[in-house]
């Protein structure tokens, strides 16, 4: 007899119609992990954040059809799942359940349904292929504050083969849409972070370092010169860099054909098809771009959904609890947030293994 297995997948989300934009943003930044400050001041920044963005988000929205596409996506990234693990565990039946952070279908509503399915195994998978305290930590800590059951749990894949091959198959279906133009420079633009985080222990710049750097490993060399950069800074804390536009910048100067790519985003949603095809766009023929080109997200691709199956399996084969890639611990031991170390592997053990 097979085995009924649910398969939790973790976004932010998004606000599902006009009326949901502010909500959505007042619960984004009354998160501890967002926005680090006590009780009541961090309410009160949540309230002042939401309010005076509505407006623009709103309208940036409406594009959109008035709501984030992030739920849409994310509903085929699981039914292209459920197919691909259902072909390789027949005999079992396999179950994906969306858990947003800060909108419907909450990470407290997948509890719920979770619980209600009654599952023999449940897989936990972040759609955050880099781990951030930000997200994956946020959504983590959301399932188990909700009461989440037991659970096998995929920390991070910031090296998952099948995640870079997508990434570098879409980078190339990019250059030769665009005709293979000469000197393209690759900007792999991340969502950016302050850097207190970062110095707090947090891994995401790292690893989304080691993302990038097994990607370009993939790429002809016609379009191995690339950079990071860090988008979608709000607030007056200083941010991690350099910042999107300053790598525009720098490429325009450079006499580049710029190839933007979302490198720690799967969906796309209203930093990829506003910040990144409307503003960047503009702001890179501001400063007279040789061209510019946006790589699509990664989406539905085969290559990911394939690294998905094999995360989900591994975990499966694995223990309960936390499932490093390779049950081994993805970063060096100096980055004390890392949910390895918590998960009882001590620092000189962590620099070891990984």
């Amino acid at each position: 007899m097979g085995r009924r297995i649910a398969v939790v997948l973790f976004n932010l989300g998004g606000p599902d119609g006009p009326d949901s934009v502010r909500p959505f943003l007042r619960n984004l930044f009354k998160d501890p992990a967002i926005i680090g400050a006590p009780g009541p001041i961090r309410e009160a920044l949540a309230w002042l954040i939401s309010t005076t963005r509505t407006k623009e988000a709103s309208e940036n929205y409406a594009k959109m059809g008035g709501g984030s596409p992030l739920v849409p996506e994310t509903e085929k990234q699981a039914a292209a799942l459920t197919e691909a693990l259902s072909g390789v565990m027949p005999d079992d039946e396999i179950k994906c359940f969306l858990a947003m952070r800060y909108w419907h279908p909450f990470v407290e509503e997948a509890v719920e349904a979770v619980k209600e399915w009654v599952p023999d195994e449940t897989v936990l998978l972040p759609l955050y292929p880099q781990f951030s305290t930000t997200t994956t930590g946020s959504s983590l800590k959301a399932w188990k504050d909700a009461g989440g059951p037991e659970a096998r749990t995929v920390c991070c894949y910031p090296e998952q083969d099948d995640f870079i091959t997508a990434h570098a198959k879409l980078i190339e279906e990019a250059y030769e849409k665009a005709g293979r133009p000469a000197d393209p420079r690759i900007l792999f633009s991340a969502h950016g972070l302050p850097e207190i985080t970062i110095k707090k222990g947090d891994s995401y710049q790292w690893q989304v370092e080691q993302t990038v750097a097994k990607v370009v490993e993939k790429l002809p060399e016609d379009l191995k010169n690339h950079e990071i950069c860090y988008q979608s800074r709000v607030g007056p804390l200083k941010w991690i860099g350099p910042s999107t536009e300053e790598a525009i910048e720098r490429a325009c100067s450079d006499g580049k054909h710029i190839f933007l790519t979302p490198i720690a985003f799967v969906s796309e949603h209203i930093e990829t098809l506003v910040e990144l095809d409307e503003e960047y766009a503009e702001f890179a023929e501001e400063f007279e771009a040789r061209g510019y080109d946006r790589v699509a997200a990664l989406g539905a691709h085969p290559y990911f959904i394939e690294g998905l199956k094999s995360l989900v399996i591994g975990a499966l084969n694995g223990r309960v609890g936390l499932n490093p890639p390779n049950g081994a611990p993805v970063c060096p031991g100096k980055f004390k947030r890392c949910p390895c170390l918590e998960a009882g592997m001590g620092v000189e053990e962590a620099e070891n293994a990984a």
